[in-house]
């Protein structure tokens, strides 16, 4: 009891799509479906043998790499669902701001700093600027077929601006917040262009055959709760209804987000991502039952002994239980 263990795909009887959008939809599931967040990694020897040979963005620009890196995590643990090999900060280069990604994270050689650079920016044809992302999902919708998720992802509005004014990661993101102070017109409506962009890649995403898009608002535990409602929030719900997902479900992540997460509801989403320092029934009793925010997920970050970690997934999956959240 309490041990962990990992599921296979000889293992696995139920239709993994099916189980997916059910707990999306918070209707009754067999089991709680399981994946993990950054997914193909460093952890599989798989993966650091392709990483030997190209460089991480090489990866995730050409098709034929990105689905192998895709599909290590679902072949050598059972998960129930592929998230496709990419990368964030993506649409930044596609709005006309190139950066490299080091071992030490993303850099932007020229962050944003003035209007001029921020009007600069342009939307673009995901399927021209990031049609290498595009090939890549069909291709796994094609090798995976009709019984397992295939998902997108893209940098909440926020976050993305963070990077694309910072320049790389930093604690605290003080040029970011610095404009946010000094110029907030000007930051609202990077956040607009940033949310624009982004709509129109999530549904290039969702019509290559994504079951379910995720956005990443990694850095927006840096807000306080009145400058998430005036800032981060309006362009997240902004981006959601621009994307008109319909059925597709749209999952939003936020990261050290226990004072923002009442606020989160309110975005759009259909499933609100928490991480490991949130228990679920205490965010079902903020969000509440009839929130818009249908489903609470949680990404445990679990290090240590696979016993510790198997009861602290019991736990979260009783937690879901018994919040009635599938």
């Amino acid at each position: 009891m309490g041990s962990l263990t990992l599921m296979t795909p000889t293992s696995q009887t139920v239709n993994q799509k099916a189980l997916f959008l059910r707990a999306c939809r918070c209707e009754p599931v067999e089991r709680v479906p399981v994946w993990i967040m950054r997914q193909a990694g460093r952890y599989l020897p798989e993966y650091r043998a392709i990483r030997e040979k190209h460089n991480f963005l090489e990866v995730c620009k050409t098709p034929e790499l990105a689905i192998e890196v895709s599909l290590q995590p679902h072949r050598i643990l059972g998960v129930d669902a592929v998230i496709v090999f990419s990368d964030i900060l993506i649409p930044a280069g596609a709005m006309g701001l190139p950066f490299e990604l080091s071992d030490k994270g993303p850099i932007i050689e020229a962050p944003l700093r003035t209007a001029a650079q921020i009007h600069a920016l342009s939307n673009f044809d995901p399927e021209q600027e990031t049609g290498f992302l595009m090939k890549a999902i069909r291709g796994l919708v094609r090798k995976l077929g009709p019984e397992v998720p295939v998902l997108g992802f893209a940098a909440a509005p926020w976050t993305l601006a963070c990077y694309m004014i910072e320049g790389h990661g930093k604690d605290g993101f003080p040029a970011a917040k610095a404009m946010l102070y000094s110029e907030p017109k000007l930051f609202r409506n990077l956040l607009e262009r940033i949310a624009h962009a982004t709509a129109l890649y999530l549904r290039a995403q969702i019509a290559a055959g994504a079951a379910a898009v995720q956005l990443f608002d990694t850095w927006v535990g840096e807000l306080t709760l009145d400058q998430y409602r005036e800032f981060a929030l309006p362009s997240t719900q902004l981006l959601i209804e621009e994307i008109g997902a319909g059925d597709t479900p749209v999952i939003l992540y936020t990261k050290a987000s226990s004072h923002l997460l009442s606020a989160a509801a309110e975005s759009g989403a259909n499933v609100l991502s928490v991480d490991w320092r949130v228990d679920l029934a205490t965010v079902r009793e903020q969000v509440g039952p009839e929130s818009r925010c249908k489903a609470t997920s949680i990404r445990a970050c679990c290090s240590g002994r696979k016993r510790a970690c198997g009861r602290r997934l019991a736990m979260q999956s009783r937690a879901l239980v018994a919040s009635d959240t599938f």
